[in-house]
C-alpha cells in the first residue's frame, strides 16, 4: 500500500516575493509577485520604473531591514536608507546589489586589493617565498617600513619604572613613491617657451601675461633680465627663475615676496583639487603635469625587500603584473603541501576572473580605471564562490560593456547563481538575457509619469506574443545599410601602444558614422580615448557621473533654469533670483529642499514633505507669480516634452528639443541629478554638446540603458548629427549600431594580450560577407546573413 502524500510544510509556502502598492518615484501603486529561486528579468523603456521597483523598493527595503538588526552604535556608521513608499513587502530575502557604480578612484586601490586576491598572494609569498622577508604586511604596498626606540615609564609594585623599548615594522611600501607606483613631474616646455624672453611672453601659464602683475614679479625683481631669452640664462639665473625660495624684494616701491615659478605654480594650481579649477586652468594642469612610473620601484609600488623574495623565480610584483590568465596558470604549478588550501582558494578565485571574461586584467590595475561593466563583474567575483544561498542577487544591466560573444558567459554565471538556490533579479534590455529568464516583468507603457505600471508578467514565450512595446520589439532586427556615406577626411593614428595596443596604425574616417567594436578588453577605448588628439573640436561624451547635489537638476545642469527664471522675471517685473529655490525664492522652512530632514542622532534620519511649500521648495510669495498661468514650481514639475510645448521658442526650447532627441523627453526639469542612471547621464551630456557643428563626437556605448524601441531613435539621432556636418565615432557592442554604421573598425582578435590589433576595417556589409572575426560571426547571425 502506497504511503499517503504528506501535506506541504508551512515553511515552504513562502515561494514568492510579494510587493503590494509600490509607489516609489513613478510607480503607480503596483502589485506584483516575483518567484523565489528563479531568474526574473525586468524590462521596459528607459524611465518606466524598473529601477524604482527593483532597487528603490525591493533591494532598498531588504538592506534597510538588515541594517536595523545591527546595534544602534553600528548603525550610525552605516548609510541611512529611507523606508520605500510601498504598502507591504512580504517574503523578502537578504539582497546583494551588484550595480555599475565605478569602484572608488583611490590611488591605492587595485584589482588585487579590491577582490582580496592580493591579500592571498601576500600570504603565499610570506609562507614560501625565498628569501623569507617577513609577514604578509612585508609584501603590502600600503604598509611602510618603520622603526623607533625610546624610554617608556610605567608603574610596577607601586614604583615608577623606566624601560627602554624599540619596535620595528617591516612593510612593503616603496619609500620613494609611498606605494603609489608613480611620481609626478612638471613639463617645463608646457610652463615656458625657452626661445622667448619674459618680456616677450616666455611664461605660458594661464594668467601670466607679459604686461601683467604676475610677470612683473619676475621682470622687476632684480634677479632676471626681462629681455634675455630663457635659453640664454646662466645656471644661477635659471635656478632663481624656476626654484628660488621665498625672498623679500621691492617692486615699484612695494615690499613683495619673490618666489620661483615652479613653487608658485605648484601652490596656486597643482596642489588644489583638480575639479575645483576653472576649465582652462584644469586643461593646463593636465598638460603640464606628467605622471611617470617611479624610478625606484619601476612602478611596482613595492620596496626592494618585497621584490627580492621569489617563488620559482617570480616575485609578487611579477605576479601582480601578469595577465590573470597567465597568473592562474602559474599558481596552478605551485605544488607545496604547506600552502595547498591557500593555492586552492587562489586558483578558484582566479578561475572566476577568467570565467567572467576578465582574464585580460592584471592585479596591479588601478580599480579607478575599470569601466562600469568591468567594475560590476569584478564585484561578482566575490559572490560566485560564496557558500550563501537563498539570497536575492540584484543586477543592473550586467551586459554593459560586453561584446555579444561575452554575453553567453554572463548568462551562464547568472544561471549558476540561480541554480545554487538564489533569487536573481536582473534589470536588462538585451534580448539575449531576456531569453534565459524563468519569469519576465515588463513595465510601461511609457516613461516617467506615463510609466510605472505592470504591462506583462509571465514567461518569455508569452512576452513574445504580447502586444507590449518590449514584446513587439523582441525579435526586431536592424538591417544593413544598402549604401554608406563617403568620408570627408580622416584622423591618422600612428604607433598607438597604450595598454595592450600593439603599435596600431589606423585612419579613423571623418564626416561619417564610424563604429569601433571588439570583445571586452580588446583595446577599443585605449585606441580612441588614448590616441585621438585633444582639441576643442573633439567632444567626448562618456558615462562618468555628473557631479551634483540633491539641489542639482536637469534644469540647472543644462542652463534651462536661467532662461525660465528670466522669463518669469520679465513677465512679473521682479528679480530673476526670486525664482531660484537655492537663492531668494527658497521656502523659509525647508530652505528650498522641499523636504524637512529630521536628524535623530544615531538612528535613521527622517524626511518629511515640507507642509509650508507642499514640497515645491519655493516660498508662498514666489508662487503668486505666474508665466502664462503656470507657477515656477509647476514648470519645474513638467517633463521635457511638456516644457518644450509650454516654452515655445528661445535657447531653453532648443535645449529641450535636444533632450527629447536623445530620448529624455520623460525626465522632469526639477528631478534630482543623482537619480539619473548612467545611460541617462550620458544622453543628458550629449544633449548639451549637440550645439556644435563640424565637431568630432566620441560616444562611449550610448545604447546603455536604452530599450530596444529607443535604439532606433538613437540611430536616427546619430544620423542627424552626421548629416549636420559632424563626425561621429561610437564605441559600441550593440549589433543594431554596428549594422547602421558607415564604417567599422574591429579591434581584437581577443582580450588583453590576445587583443590590441585592428582585425578589420570596412563597411558592415564587407564585415558580414568576408571577415571571420567574432564580431563578424555575431553580426551575421543578427542580420540573418
Amino acid at each position: 500500500m502506497a504511503p499517503e502524500p504528506q501535506p506541504a510544510h508551512i515553511a515552504d509556502s513562502h515561494e514568492v516575493i510579494r510587493v503590494i502598492g509600490a509607489r516609489e518615484n513613478n510607480l503607480q501603486g503596483i502589485d506584483v509577485e516575483i518567484p523565489k529561486r528563479r531568474l526574473t528579468v525586468f524590462t521596459g523603456v528607459s524611465g518606466s520604473g524598473k529601477s524604482s521597483l527593483v532597487f528603490g523598493t525591493i533591494a532598498n527595503e531588504s538592506q534597510r531591514l538588515i541594517n536595523e538588526t545591527y546595534p544602534t552604535f553600528v548603525q550610525q556608521f552605516m548609510g541611512q536608507l529611507s523606508r520605500p513608499d510601498v504598502d507591504a513587502l512580504e517574503n523578502v530575502s537578504p539582497a546583494i546589489v551588484v550595480d555599475q557604480e565605478r569602484m572608488g578612484s583611490n590611488a591605492r586601490s587595485t584589482v588585487g586589493t579590491a577582490t582580496d586576491v592580493h591579500a592571498m598572494l601576500r600570504l603565499l609569498f610570506s609562507r614560501i617565498g625565498v628569501p623569507h622577508v617577513g609577514s604578509p604586511q612585508a609584501f603590502s604596498f600600503n604598509v611602510p617600513s618603520v622603526s623607533g626606540a625610546g624610554a617608556v615609564t610605567f608603574e610596577k609594585s607601586g614604583q615608577k619604572v623606566k624601560e627602554r623599548r624599540s619596535f620595528e615594522i617591516t612593510g612593503g611600501m616603496c619609500p620613494a613613491c609611498e606605494g603609489l607606483g608613480q611620481v609626478s613631474d612638471i613639463d617645463l616646455d608646457e610652463l615656458l617657451d625657452r626661445s622667448l624672453s619674459l618680456a616677450a611672453g616666455a611664461i605660458r601659464v594661464p594668467g601670466y601675461n607679459p604686461d601683467g602683475w604676475m610677470v612683473k614679479g619676475f621682470t622687476e625683481s632684480g634677479f632676471l633680465d626681462p629681455d634675455k631669452p630663457i635659453a640664454d640664462y646662466t645656471e644661477t639665473e635659471l635656478h632663481d627663475f624656476l626654484h628660488k625660495e621665498q625672498t623679500k624684494v621691492k617692486i615699484a616701491g612695494i615690499n613683495m615676496t619673490y618666489e620661483g615659478l615652479i613653487p608658485k605654480v605648484t601652490k596656486s594650481m597643482l596642489q588644489k583639487d583638480r575639479d575645483s579649477l576653472q576649465p582652462h586652468i584644469r586643461a593646463f594642469v593636465d598638460r603640464a603635469v606628467k605622471f611617470m612610473p617611479c624610478p625606484a620601484c619601476g612602478g611596482t609600488r613595492l620596496n626592494d625587500g618585497a621584490r627580492s623574495s621569489k617563488i620559482a623565480g617570480v616575485s609578487i610584483a611579477d605576479a601582480a603584473a601578469m595577465q590573470i590568465t597567465d597568473l592562474a596558470a602559474w599558481v596552478a604549478t605551485i605544488d607545496d603541501p604547506a600552502v595547498a588550501p591557500l593555492v586552492a582558494g587562489l586558483t578558484q578565485t582566479l578561475d572566476s576572473f577568467v570565467d567572467i571574461g576578465l582574464g585580460y586584467l592584471s592585479l596591479d590595475r588601478s580599480s579607478g580605471t575599470l569601466s562600469g561593466g568591468e567594475a560590476q563583474r569584478t564585484k561578482m567575483i566575490r559572490h560566485l564562490g560564496s557558500s550563501l544561498t537563498d539570497m536575492t542577487y540584484v543586477f543592473d544591466e550586467p551586459t554593459t560593456g560586453l561584446h555579444p560573444h561575452d554575453i553567453q558567459r554572463m548568462n551562464d554565471l547568472l544561471l549558476l547563481l540561480r541554480d545554487k538556490g538564489n533569487t536573481v533579479l536582473v534589470v536588462e534590455h538585451k534580448p539575449e538575457v531576456i531569453a534565459i529568464a524563468d519569469h519576465v516583468i515588463d513595465l510601461g507603457p511609457g516613461a516617467g509619469r506615463h510609466g510605472g505600471r505592470i504591462m506583462y508578467e509571465g514567461d518569455v514565450a508569452g512576452l513574445r506574443a504580447s502586444d507590449t512595446i518590449t514584446g513587439r520589439h523582441f525579435d526586431h532586427r536592424a538591417e544593413l545599410k544598402p549604401t554608406t556615406r563617403t568620408r570627408t577626411g580622416a584622423i591618422e593614428i600612428r604607433g598607438a601602444h597604450l595598454h595592450n595596443l600593439k603599435d596600431v596604425d589606423v585612419d579613423v574616417p571623418l564626416g561619417i558614422l564610424t563604429v569601433i567594436t571588439g570583445v571586452a578588453g580588446s583595446g577599443k577605448s585605449s585606441l580612441i580615448h588614448g590616441s585621438l588628439p585633444a582639441s576643442a573640436e573633439v567632444v567626448v561624451v562618456d558615462q562618468t557621473p555628473i557631479k551634483g547635489s540633491r539641489r542639482s537638476s536637469p534644469a540647472t545642469y543644462t542652463g534651462i533654469l536661467d532662461d525660465i527664471r528670466k522669463a518669469f522675471a520679465k513677465a512679473n517685473g521682479v528679480k530673476p533670483a526670486l525664482f531660484s529655490a537655492n537663492s531668494e525664492g527658497a521656502c523659509p522652512a525647508c530652505r528650498g529642499l522641499g523636504v524637512i530632514i529630521t536628524n535623530l542622532g544615531f538612528t535613521q534620519s527622517v524626511e518629511t514633505r515640507c507642509e509650508l511649500c507642499e514640497g515645491s521648495g519655493f516660498s508662498d510669495d514666489v508662487l503668486e507669480y505666474t508665466l502664462d498661468g503656470r507657477t515656477i514650481a509647476e514648470v519645474l514639475a513638467m517633463s521635457a516634452d511638456e516644457a518644450a510645448a509650454f516654452l515655445g521658442k528661445g535657447p531653453a526650447h532648443t535645449t529641450l528639443l535636444r533632450m527629447i532627441d536623445v530620448g529624455l523627453g520623460y525626465i522632469t526639469l526639477g528631478q534630482a541629478l543623482n537619480t539619473l542612471s548612467g545611460g541617462e547621464r550620458q544622453r543628458l551630456k550629449l544633449a548639451i554638446s549637440m550645439a556644435k557643428t563640424g565637431a568630432v563626437y566620441v560616444l562611449d556605448e550610448p545604447t546603455t540603458g536604452l530599450h530596444l524601441a529607443d535604439v532606433d531613435n538613437l540611430l536616427a539621432l546619430l544620423d542627424r548629427l552626421v548629416d549636420a556636418g559632424n563626425s561621429v565615432i561610437v564605441i559600441e557592442h550593440h549589433q543594431a549600431v554596428m549594422a547602421h554604421a558607415d564604417w567599422i573598425i574591429d579591434v581584437g582578435p581577443g582580450a588583453g594580450r590576445d587583443g590590441g590589433t585592428v582585425v578589420f576595417e570596412g563597411t558592415p556589409a564587407d564585415l558580414v560577407s568576408h571577415s571571420e572575426t567574432l564580431t563578424a560571426q555575431h553580426l551575421a547571425r543578427y542580420v540573418g546573413a
